[in-house]
């Protein structure tokens, strides 16, 4: 699943390429050769994305320099807030075996000419000329102010184990490397995309006009709470200003928000914000929108920037806190309206309420002054109890290991894939919803009483099964795809029944042995052996006294006679301990 993921990445970053570049990037589909190169120098535009916001197809494109002449270098970044300029080395594998497990050569890496090109020189030891992006690379690190003051770090795009770092070092030209491996892949480039979830905010600002705004640019109020001392500034800003900082920073800045853009749930409140600013030419939006909260660890204006009637405003570290849905909307109708943004934003701004923690040095006093702010001040969508608990570092690493492990997208906070499947990534069916995922966790695991219990996460009581084993994912992997097939021919409208879930599990009771098989032909060959046991089940419990029973008097003959209900049988709770007690016994004779 992580690599057809991958994959799909890869082909939605190549379909960005601009007209004049699509023989490169878009080469006959059945040209196999030139898919897989075009796959090749996506995978660096992946790590460009990630890794440094370059959110534009041309802006990443200029800085990839895989060609004849290259070097040994595929692609760079000069990092100027950081001081760091990154040399990128990368192999893409063409098939699933070959990208988890074949590593580089080491005669690829001593390819490199990282000391001859950095001192200058514009033709390889044997006399071939770098090509015109290395020597770009060569006039930009020339003409950096400080460069005296920048590192230089390696990063190999590869598999690349048994290799001491001293030796690695000797191998990259006496520079640090970075391995990302197939592991470090999906979980640093792969997973991060799909949630929106990349590149942090450090510092961002935020320009501010003064014309209108009769008692200067901001109010500000020192407030002492139980938690923290804190400083609250409250301003307007220009909505146009916000989409662009949500466009580019996305989940990562709702990391404290209980919830992500909600597509469905939101969707009254998402289009009264779209009607509001496409629709008119005045500001209404500054009095129909709640506003945006936003923490801070630090908050400056200034007012003297030279520019009359503009002022900036700086914050630091920010998150978005309440407002989550404003601030997505709107940088969504930025992404649509990139030739003509300025007029559609024109002179409509929002309020933005920042709170900067004062005295932040605790986490948990932090978190609980999120939590009590979220939920007084959210009013436009409702926060619900599960929401409260996204956050938490259960609900967070299980999440990372099932995704890791098997390439399953738990849904642990709502609207958290919402941009992975707007980019194409992947589909909706692809995510499962948290009640769902609990509801087949506990299924596959032979706890179905406990998955239809009502409200699961109000109570947020998951130490029956912390900590969770490996075993257990293993069999909610195998459950999912199960529970796939088995729903596949019902409406989406339709209330899925308990027995669905029991035959979940009496699956991977039975089939589990042979292994993680999940294509669609071994599932349905297998549930068809699945339904003669699940017939010599019920009739089992047909003949036994208990639930789904009940004795009556025929009146066509007047004899005594007993039905058998099975819809009643399925929501008792003797049918969990019946279903294992049979299946666990078929499941060790099972071939």
């Amino acid at each position: 699943m992580q690599y057809e993921t991958f994959l799909s990445i890869l082909d939605r970053l190549r379909a960005e390429a601009p007209d004049a570049l699509a023989k490169k990037y878009r080469p006959d589909p059945l040209d196999v050769e030139k898919v897989n190169q075009a796959r090749a120098r996506a995978f660096i535009h992946l790590y460009l994305k990630v890794m440094f916001g370059l959110a534009e197809f041309a802006h990443r494109e200029r800085t990839i320099t895989d060609a004849s002449g290259d070097g040994g270098i595929d692609g760079y970044f000069i990092d100027t807030e950081a001081r760091t300029i990154h040399l990128i080395q990368s192999k893409f594998r063409t098939t699933q075996k070959n990208f988890e497990n074949k590593e580089i050569a080491i005669e690829e890496l001593l390819a490199m000419d990282i000391n001859r090109i950095l001192d200058g020189e514009k033709t390889s030891e044997d006399g071939a000329p770098y090509n015109g992006k290395i020597l770009q690379l060569q006039r930009e690190v020339s003409a950096l102010p400080d460069v005296a003051r920048y590192v230089y770090r390696v990063v190999i795009l590869a598999n690349l184990t048994g290799i001491s770092s001293s030796k690695l070092r000797q191998l990259t030209g006496g520079y640090p490397p970075e391995i990302f491996d197939f592991e470090k892949t999906y979980k640093r480039l792969v997973f991060p995309v799909l949630t929106g979830m990349y590149f942090a905010a450090s510092d961002i600002v935020i320009p501010v006009d003064l014309s209108n705004k009769n008692a200067g640019s901001k109010i500000s109020y020192n407030v002492r709470t139980k938690y923290s001392d804190c400083e609250i500034t409250v301003l307007f800003v220009p909505t146009l200003e916000i989409a662009k900082v949500m466009g580019k920073y996305k989940n990562t800045i709702l990391k404290y928000n209980p919830r992500s853009y909600l597509d469905l749930e939101g969707q009254s409140v998402n289009t009264a914000i779209k009607n509001t600013i496409l629709e008119t030419e005045t500001n209404e939006f500054a009095l129909f929108n709640n506003g945006i909260t936003m923490l801070s660890e630090e908050t400056n204006i200034n007012e003297k920037i030279g520019q009359k009637n503009k002022a900036q405003l700086r914050v630091k570290n920010p998150q978005i806190i309440n407002g989550g849905q404003t601030s997505f909307t709107l940088s969504r109708i930025y992404a649509d309206n990139l030739d003509k943004a300025e007029e559609v934003f024109r002179d409509k701004e929002v309020l933005l309420k920042i709170i900067t923690l004062l005295d932040n040095d605790s986490e948990a006093a932090k978190l609980e002054l999120i939590d009590e702010i979220s939920n007084a001040t959210n009013k436009q969508t409702p926060v619900i109890t599960a929401d409260r608990f996204a956050n938490e570092v259960f609900h967070a690493e299980l999440q990372h290991r099932v995704f890791e492990r098997h390439g399953l997208l738990y849904e642990r906070k709502r609207g958290e894939f919402s941009d992975g499947i707007k980019d194409g990534y992947i589909s909706l069916t692809d995510v499962i919803e948290r009640n769902h995922f609990w509801r087949l966790f506990y299924a596959a695991n032979g706890k179905i009483n406990r998955g239809f219990q009502k409200k699961l996460f109000q109570k947020n009581d998951f130490s029956d099964v912390q900590p969770i084993e490996t075993a257990a994912l293993d069999r909610v992997f195998l459950g999912v795809h199960v529970f796939r097939r088995l729903s596949k021919d019902l409406r989406p409208s339709v209330k899925i029944q308990k027995d669905t879930y029991g035959r979940v599990f009496a699956y991977i009771e039975l089939f589990l042995g042979a292994g993680l098989l999940v294509d669609t032909a071994t599932i349905d060959n297998n549930l068809s052996r699945l339904e003669s046991e699940w017939t010599a089940f019920v009739e089992l419990q047909r003949k036994k006294k208990g639930p789904g029973r009940r004795a009556y008097i025929d009146k066509a003959s007047g004899e005594a006679k007993v039905s058998f209900s099975e819809w009643n049988y399925y929501k008792s709770f003797n049918f969990e301990r019946d279903l294992i007690e049979f299946f666990r016994s078929a499941g060790r004779q099972a071939v």
